[in-house]
């Protein structure tokens, strides 16, 4: 199994895993692509617009088209899926609904990355019905591929988890330019300010990642008493606002997940 995997709906989060497994030096033949709408796909890997057009040859399939459509394009998939481990990116649909959406399925994984796969630096959510150990083994090497793959215990936790790895992105795209915004707010041109933040925030980013203490430390590492980067935090801290501020966010869009949950 894993051995070639067609993906149905090759879009962002799709393209973006593609391109990270070819640059991590995955072989084109290992992949083929199901999508009506693709313009090419990369050199070396099938594409078909059509399910009956697909040979068969693949092993595994990787959902990637919006969880909405499920229910539209789910009965015209089950050829292609019959006997097959079945991936699925689609946020808010759980293991037994895909399970009873593809009752022919061999096994089910949900998969939650970001695009951030697309440079081998994700985090790889999974959760399974269906695997036995030697599955889950193939099945980690082959998302691990992107980034960081974990395997989560409780599914019931996977909209949460999505919220935080999957939408994180977004969230801290949106800080960048408010970072941005606001020193335009209080007269820096906007050129050097969208510079400088992002080169912040991917500066810190990486010395978090390689540093031996958690984020809180280092916040305070950078903010000595009495001095500006504490006057700032203090803004930051005062009531837990940024903390609280992150908490709706991430319970907003979680909640979403189980509203897709439902709707599917």
């Amino acid at each position: 199994m894993f051995q070639h995997l067609l993906i149905i709906g090759c879009g962002n989060m799709g393209g973006a895993m593609l391109a990270g497994w070819l640059a991590a030096g995955e072989p084109p033949s290992r992949f083929a692509v199901l999508d009506p709408a693709l313009n090419e796909a990369p050199d070396g890997v099938a594409l078909y617009r059509d399910a009956a057009e697909v040979p068969g040859t693949h092993d595994a399939v990787l959902l990637g088209f919006k969880p909405q459509q499920l229910g539209a394009l789910g009965p015209g998939l089950h050829q292609v899926t019959a006997g097959k481990t079945l991936c699925s990116l689609l946020a808010g649909i759980t293991l037994a609904q895909l399970a009873a959406a593809f009752p022919l399925s061999a096994a089910q994984v949900r998969v939650m990355p970001n695009l951030a796969a697309r440079i081998g630096k994700s985090p790889v959510i999974l959760a399974e019905a269906g695997l036995d150990t030697a599955g889950r083994d193939v099945a980690f090497a082959l998302f691990d591929r992107l980034g960081t793959a974990v395997w989560l215990a409780d599914e019931a936790k996977f909209d949460l988890v999505t919220a935080l790895a999957g939408s994180g992105p977004g969230f801290v795209y949106r800080f960048i330019d408010a970072l941005a915004g606001a020193a335009v707010d209080l007269g820096l041109e906007p050129e050097t300010a969208a510079s400088l933040a992002l080169a912040t925030v991917e500066g810190a980013a990486m010395l978090a990642a390689r540093a031996d203490a958690p984020p809180a430390v280092l916040a305070d590492r950078v903010a000595s008493p009495g001095g500006m980067t504490r006057e700032g935090l203090n803004v930051l801290d005062d009531g837990d606002a940024l903390r609280r501020l992150l908490t709706e966010t991430l319970r907003a869009t979680a909640d979403k997940g189980a509203t897709l949950s439902k709707g599917a």
